[in-house]
C-alpha cells in the first residue's frame, strides 16, 4: 500500500549576510532546526536592498529581515515576528569622523548615511532634523570617509567595533543617545513575515526562527564557527562580542520595552514627517 506523503510548502527567507543574521539562522539554513511540512530558502542580501525590495515587490520573500524604519512602508503585507530582533541596549548605529567635532558642529556637515530606510537614518533624522546627508553603500562609509569624500559617516554592523582600529573616533552612538531621550533601548532590526502565508503558517514560521535562535545560543560555539564566513573584518573574539551584542534573550522576545521602543521610535518618525503613513505594530 502506497502513502501519499503530505505536500512540502516552500518558505523563502531573505536576510543580510551578517555574521549576527548568520548566527540566528543557523538551526535552519544547516537544517538542524525542522519543520515538518516546510521547507526554507535562505537568500542572502544586504540590508538596504531587503528593506527597497519588501517596499517596492509584492511580498518577494516569505519572511525578510527589514529595518524598523522600513516596516510602516510593507505593513499592509507583512506583520512582525515577535522573535529575531536587533535592538542595541544603550548602543547603536555612530557617528564617526576622523577629527572631533561637537554635536552641534556635527549638525552642520554632510554626513554618508547606508539608506534611508535604514533605522540608522531614521534615529539620525530624529537626532538632527533637517542634516544634509548622502547615501553611500553601507561598507564603503568608512572608506570614504577615510579617503575625506565625507567629514562623518553614519556606520552600522561591525563598523561599530572597528572604526577605532582605522584611525576614527566616535562622534555620538544613536543607541545611547536615545537611551538617555526615552530610557529605551533602540530597535534597529527584524523580521517581517508575508501576512499572504495564513495565521497557521505564520505562526510555525516564527516558532522555527525562535528555535532557530534558540539553537544558535545552546550551540554557540559551533554558531559561531558558521557566522564566522559572513563575520567581514571581524576576527572571532570581536565576531562573539558583536553577536552578543546583537542575538541575545532579547532577540527570543523584545521583552515589553523592546515593543514599545518600536512603537515609540515609528511613532515619532511619523510625527517628525520622516514616516508619510502612520505606522500600525503587528506581531506574530
Amino acid at each position: 500500500m502506497s502513502t501519499v506523503s503530505a505536500p512540502v510548502r516552500d518558505i523563502t527567507v531573505a536576510h543580510s549576510p551578517d555574521s549576527d543574521d548568520a548566527f540566528m539562522f543557523y538551526g535552519l539554513a544547516t537544517n538542524k532546526v525542522r519543520v515538518p511540512g516546510l521547507r526554507f530558502t535562505h537568500t542572502l542580501c544586504d540590508i538596504e536592498t531587503l528593506n527597497q525590495k519588501a517596499r517596492e515587490g509584492d511580498g518577494v520573500y516569505d519572511v525578510t529581515a527589514v529595518s524598523f524604519h522600513a516596516y510602516p512602508y510593507i505593513q499592509d503585507k507583512y506583520a512582525l515576528m515577535s522573535c529575531g530582533g536587533s535592538v542595541g541596549e544603550g548602543y547603536g548605529p555612530m557617528i564617526v569622523s576622523p577629527r572631533p567635532f561637537t554635536q552641534t558642529e556635527i549638525k552642520k556637515i554632510k554626513i554618508a548615511v547606508p539608506g534611508k530606510l535604514t533605522t540608522a537614518y531614521l534615529a539620525l533624522m530624529l537626532f538632527a532634523p533637517g542634516i544634509e546627508v548622502e547615501v553611500v553603500p553601507f561598507d564603503q562609509i568608512i572608506p570614504q570617509v577615510l579617503e575625506g569624500k565625507y567629514e562623518a559617516g553614519l556606520i552600522i554592523h561591525e563598523g561599530q567595533l572597528t572604526y577605532s582600529k582605522v584611525g576614527l573616533q566616535r562622534v555620538v552612538d544613536l543607541g545611547k543617545w536615545w537611551q538617555r531621550v526615552t530610557g529605551l533601548p533602540l530597535p534597529l532590526g527584524g523580521n517581517a513575515i508575508r501576512r499572504a502565508l495564513g495565521a497557521e503558517t505564520m505562526a510555525s514560521v516564527t516558532q522555527a526562527l525562535r528555535d532557530s535562535i534558540q539553537y544558535a545560543i545552546d550551540h554557540r560555539e559551533e554558531a559561531l564557527a558558521y557566522a564566522m564566513q559572513f563575520a567581514r573584518d571581524l576576527d572571532t573574539q570581536l565576531a562573539d562580542k558583536f553577536v552578543g551584542m546583537y542575538v541575545n534573550e532579547r532577540t527570543l522576545d523584545y521583552g515589553e520595552d523592546g515593543r514599545e521602543a518600536v512603537r515609540r521610535l515609528l511613532d515619532m518618525g511619523h510625527k517628525a514627517g520622516i514616516i508619510p503613513m502612520k505606522p500600525r505594530v503587528e506581531w506574530v
